[in-house]
């Protein structure tokens, strides 16, 4: 939702600048380095294999070998009465975009949260009156205490506590809405030409619910440090990632680290389809850690013992600490390791000894 920010004042090198001109700013950015820019919508993918796959609603296919995810999330529906019938007449979900058409008429906001409030508080701009709807006692908001004294403050601000919202009232246009008091349990009309919802977000990874990449119960994305998720080569950044911030700014450092892992993969990737995949001969995959010297050591001694087999097999060696999704795949946890491979299949896993004749009956 951050092309419909009118007021981001925590991105470094921006002391104050809107949603619109940032995203702006990096398009043209990555435009620099060569990003090409497909406008559509992705109905449907499949991450399982080395090429994925991902499906557009205009019946296209794009190819990646890696995939970062990155679709953010979507303001949640209250599903009540009139909400969807109404949208776009009077029904909205964001300031920034709409706040203008409300100009000199009242309005009503939804929440209490950061977004609501300060949202509600440009919508006062235009608005002759802001109506919040507030579940909590009177005094009581969920936004941080900036905002809350300011929203106090305005006198284009009203609250109404302890209710919520049961129904949108109009035919063509909104006309008003059913409020109910949540203590009392009664129902009031307030007269209004405007609803603006701001009860929460959602992530947008509905088109990624048989794609077999592991989320929560909300949809939110599971990764690790690396952004990676449970699928080899996929990775998932910003708000659509189960995360303790959701700021731009955070986001942005979620696509920094993921895109050093991608690009990583790939060498890794090409690397194996190279030298393991293609490779004529059988191959002696050894794993070593770089950090330990009975490891190298040891992939030194089967560096010895290739010398007099390099007709039958080739040498592949492999930093743990780098290629951990390569031990992965093989079911290495621990180095050293050597595994024979032939055609990317494991033939054996070899007997770590300190004897070249021991582990040249191995082989």
């Amino acid at each position: 939702m951050a092309d419909n920010t009118r007021e981001i004042v925590n991105y470094p090198g921006y002391v104050n600048t809107s949603g619109p001109e940032l995203m702006e700013d990096f398009k043209r950015h990555a435009k620099s380095f060569g990003v090409e820019f497909l406008k559509d919508e992705v109905v449907s993918a499949d991450l399982s294999q080395d090429l994925k796959k991902i499906m557009t609603k205009k019946k296209k296919e794009v190819y990646g070998k890696a995939v970062i995810v990155a679709v953010g999330t979507q303001p949640r529906l209250l599903n009540i009465p009139g909400e969807k019938e109404l949208r776009g007449n009077g029904v909205a979900y964001c300031a920034t975009c709409d706040a203008e058409f409300f100009e000199g008429e009242d309005v009503v906001v939804v929440g209490s949260g950061d977004q609501a409030i300060e949202e509600g508080m440009f919508i006062t701009k235009f608005a002759r009156k802001v109506t919040v709807i507030v579940l909590h006692d009177k005094g009581v908001l969920d936004c941080n205490k900036v905002s809350a004294e300011k929203a106090f403050q305005s006198e284009k601000m009203d609250f109404v506590w302890n209710s919520t919202l049961e129904a949108v009232l109009g035919d063509e246009n909104v006309e008003g809405v059913k409020v109910k008091n949540l203590k009392t349990g009664t129902s009031s009309i307030l007269p209004c030409q405007g609803v603006f919802f701001f009860v929460g977000m959602i992530p947008a990874t509905e088109f990624l619910k048989d794609s077999g990449i592991e989320m929560d119960h909300r949809g939110y994305i599971s990764v690790n440090d690396l952004m990676e998720t449970n699928l080899s080569g996929v990775y998932a950044v910003g708000d659509n990632r189960i995360k303790y911030l959701r700021q731009v700014v955070s986001a942005a450092g979620d696509g920094a680290t993921a895109a050093v892992a991608a690009e990583r993969y790939i060498e890794e990737l090409e690397a194996f389809q190279k030298n393991i995949l293609n490779s004529e001969k059988k191959v002696l995959l050894v794993f070593f850690n770089a950090a330990d010297t009975q490891s190298l050591e040891y992939s030194s001694l089967v560096e010895e013992l290739h010398k007099e087999h390099s007709e039958e097999y080739t040498l592949v060696k492999v930093d743990m600490a780098t290629k951990k999704s390569l031990a992965e795949k093989y079911g290495v946890i621990n180095a050293p390791a050597v595994v024979v491979l032939d055609k990317g299949e494991k033939v054996k896993d070899m007997e770590c000894s300190k004897d070249k004749a021991t582990l040249a009956g191995q082989l």
